[in-house]
């Protein structure tokens, strides 16, 4: 397998997520086709946050994925931020269509003129609306996972009757995902409000998680939107308040896509294969029978020992974000290829712990087990695997995440003069640290020079999944320069390149 490094990334990521048999490419450009392993970590995703946004009041619809031009036209930013990457169609049913349909590239301009017919009092509200579903939106450099034609996701829509009640749930939302990110997917990363020209198209503010990735580059790992009242006065989505008088509501979108598991395994990845945390691998314990024929029935018994005992264990979840997590997924391979070609392939696939069972296990009633982050071999009665295997995951856990954490501090820089900006840049890369004066004109210099955007202004946000949340800016001063023009600037941004 390629190394890891920055200037083969994209050939180790390529030949990892092949190899691994996570996907195989569709016969159209930028399609990807999910093999089982590879959308059972999806599926795992699935489950995780559909649990944790129903937490909120979220209900499960779904909508066409065929939006009427029209539709799409009536709101003029939408339009124009999507128009580069829609798929139309012009002719179905053997005849050229009287109006193009836009293949969805996002949902709002279909669902919000039936949503209106839904709400018509205060008392309808809030209304809390998600969708899993596929999306299409046209990449010239497609990348599997990061940059798709075609990706999945959830899509959760919100409507509210104050914008403070809307701006309480963008803010849980966006809290919510930290988590999944920091305690399912062990991946660190940043949190914060995009800039005006690298925000959702129509919406008043976007927030995001940035993460930096093994080759510099940073990865939007998901969305929450405020959308304000702009949709809802395009498509006149309005509702009687206490006082009797009409009022438009005040929206929210928010999302994370299939793109989660291009971060998965660009962040944890290494030399030997993908390294998967517990909460999210499709199975966490793979057993390898190591059968010698005299011994075969006894060490199969054995083995229906250890499946018996130990899927009567549930992961701990430090956390009590996660508390709705199935059993655990043991998986005997008991295939017909060799031990030693089973273990390379389980470590290729990021099993988190292998069991390794032949008749010195079954003569000492013991098990030789493997963790795969540490690539480590260690043995332990089966009593002692069953009483501290959720200790074990624990250690994967942190022992992961703090690899992402220490892995982004080392390349994230502080930054006051443009020319070591523009240095970083061309050679190492990474997160850069910078005042900026928030103007676009600089913005769009910087871009064009060094090929770097702002990726957020940093929040840090703190018991947001209930209704209280606090923002706070960065750690610097309130006073700085612009590190492009040198005139005032009053915030710290989060610059890097992206996919």
């Amino acid at each position: 397998m390629v190394q890891i490094g920055k200037g083969n990334f994209s050939d180790w990521y390529i030949n990892l997520i092949l190899k691994a048999n996570l996907i195989d490419y569709g016969p159209v450009k930028g399609t990807i086709v999910f093999k089982p392993y590879g959308y059972r970590i999806w599926e795992k995703l699935m489950f995780i946050v559909d649990n944790e946004i129903k937490q909120f009041g979220t209900q499960n619809v779904y909508f066409p994925i065929f939006i009427p031009e029209s539709f799409l036209s009536k709101e003029k930013e939408h339009l124009e931020g999507f128009s580069p990457e829609v798929a139309v169609v012009t002719y179905a049913g053997g005849e050229e269509l009287k109006e193009k349909l836009i293949v969805r590239p996002t949902s709002e301009t279909i669902m919000y003129p039936i949503v209106a017919k839904w709400i018509k009092s205060y008392r309808d509200l809030p209304l809390i609306i998600n969708q899993w579903t596929n999306v299409i939106r046209w990449e010239k450099r497609p990348f599997p996972f990061i940059r798709n034609t075609e990706f999945l996701w959830h899509e959760g829509h919100s409507l509210h009757s104050s914008h403070q009640s809307a701006l309480e749930l963008v803010f849980k939302v966006l809290a919510m995902y930290q988590k999944i990110y920091q305690d399912v997917l062990c991946i660190y990363g940043v949190s914060g409000r995009k800039s005006e020209s690298e925000k959702f198209a129509g919406a008043l503010a976007t927030y995001t998680y940035e993460i930096l990735m093994p080759d510099g580059k940073a990865l939007q790992g998901c969305t929450s939107h405020d959308l304000g009242q702009n949709f809802a006065k395009v498509f006149n989505v309005r509702f009687q308040d206490k006082d009797k008088k009409l009022k438009y509501v005040w929206q929210t979108s928010w999302a994370i896509t299939t793109r989660a598991i291009g971060a998965l395994i660009g962040v944890h990845g290494d030399d030997y294969g993908l390294i998967l945390p517990p909460k999210i691998a499709p199975y966490q314990v793979v057993v390898i029978p190591i059968y010698d024929k005299k011994h075969d029935k006894k060490i199969r018994a054995f083995i229906e020992d250890i499946q018996k005992e130990l899927t009567q264990v549930y992961i701990s979840v430090s956390s009590a974000l996660f508390p709705r997590l199935s059993a655990l997924d043991i998986y005997v391979d008991d295939s017909e290829h060799t031990p030693g070609y089973k273990f390379n392939e389980w470590e290729l696939k990021g099993a988190p712990l292998r069991i390794e069972i032949g008749y010195q296990e079954l003569k000492n009633q013991t098990l030789t087990c493997f963790r795969r982050d540490k690539r480590e071999r260690f043995k332990l009665k089966l009593n002692e695997l069953k009483n501290n295997l959720s200790n074990i995951f624990t250690e994967i856990e942190k022992n992961l995440f703090l690899r992402s954490k220490e892995f982004t501090e080392k390349n994230t820089y502080f930054v006051k003069d443009y020319q070591e900006f523009k240095k970083i840049m061309k050679t190492k890369r990474g997160f850069i640290q910078a005042y900026w004066c928030e103007k676009e004109e600089c913005e769009s210099k910087i871009k064009e020079e060094t090929k770097a955007t702002t990726r957020c202004l940093p929040l840090d946000i703190k018991n947001s999944r209930i209704t209280n949340y606090k923002l706070r800016l960065t750690n610097y001063s309130s006073k700085g320069k612009c590190v492009y023009c040198g005139k005032k600037a009053r915030n710290v941004w989060l610059f890097a390149q992206s996919y």
